[in-house]
């Protein structure tokens, strides 16, 4: 178990992956304990963990707002995006 817990408090690419996983399913008790552990020692995890979160609450939002429904592309915008697109199917 010491063996673990050290494993955990040095590697923040776990830690990281612990925070995402945590955020769309429950964390198994050991795994909640390793990212414990990590984030005691480790603030640059911690700041990940409050900005994963944020972002993940903006993009929620962002997808579950009733403007989205009315979200247009303006013509002009699409005009531009057609002459890209065929501009770059040409070269080929």
């Amino acid at each position: 178990m010491k063996n673990i817990l050290k494993n955990i408090a040095y590697n923040c690419k776990e830690a990281t992956l612990l925070i995402e996983k945590k955020q769309g399913v429950s964390l198994t008790i050991r795994e909640k304990l390793e990212l414990k552990v990590h984030l005691a020692g480790c603030s640059a995890c911690r700041m990940f963990e409050q900005q994963s979160i944020l972002i993940n609450k903006l993009v929620y939002d962002l997808f579950h707002q009733s403007k989205l429904n009315d979200f247009k592309l303006d013509d002009e915008f699409k005009k531009q995006m057609q002459d890209r697109i065929e501009e770059k199917l040409d070269k080929n």
